[in-house]
């Protein structure tokens, strides 16, 4: 029953702290990279209106933001799953890129970055946070001083 808690607090933990670097991310990428003139990211509309306008240095932090994103929560889950971490890792980074996919349909973005971000910013990152949880996870020798 212990094991059950812990790998549903390990899914919960993994979403919120994922979400919480993807939207780190996302809120100070306009102060890193302003977004056009006269384009307001707070307002979809005005997104879904104006995206033509946005260049590729626009998506570099919405990229990082999904990738990051989806690495931080699957090493947590990883980490804090008592078995089956690379599953746990790579559930998180599942579950983000169905979020990715719904924000296709919602957010027209051009095809290259829809490739790129589904393609390398999701499952990739996921089996990446699974190796590193899993690799933390073993056994290292103690030294004796």
């Amino acid at each position: 029953m212990k094991s059950v808690l812990r790998n549903a607090f390990a899914v919960l933990g993994g979403l919120i702290i994922g979400s919480v670097v993807n939207m780190g991310l996302i809120m100070v990428s306009g102060n890193v990279i302003p977004p056009p003139e006269g384009v307001d990211v707070a307002s979809m509309e005005s997104l879904k209106a104006n995206m033509h306008l946005f260049e590729v240095q626009h998506f570099i932090f919405p990229f990082l933001a999904h990738a990051l994103g989806s690495l931080v929560g699957a090493i947590f889950a990883g980490m804090l799953a008592t078995t089956r971490k690379m599953i746990f890792a790579v559930a998180i980074s599942m579950f983000f890129m169905i979020g990715g996919i719904m924000n296709v349909f919602i957010l027209p973005s051009p095809t290259w970055f829809i490739v790129v971000d589904l393609v390398l910013a999701y499952i990739p990152m996921g089996l990446l946070g699974g190796a590193i949880a899993a690799s933390r996870g073993k056994a290292r020798p103690q030294v004796q001083a």
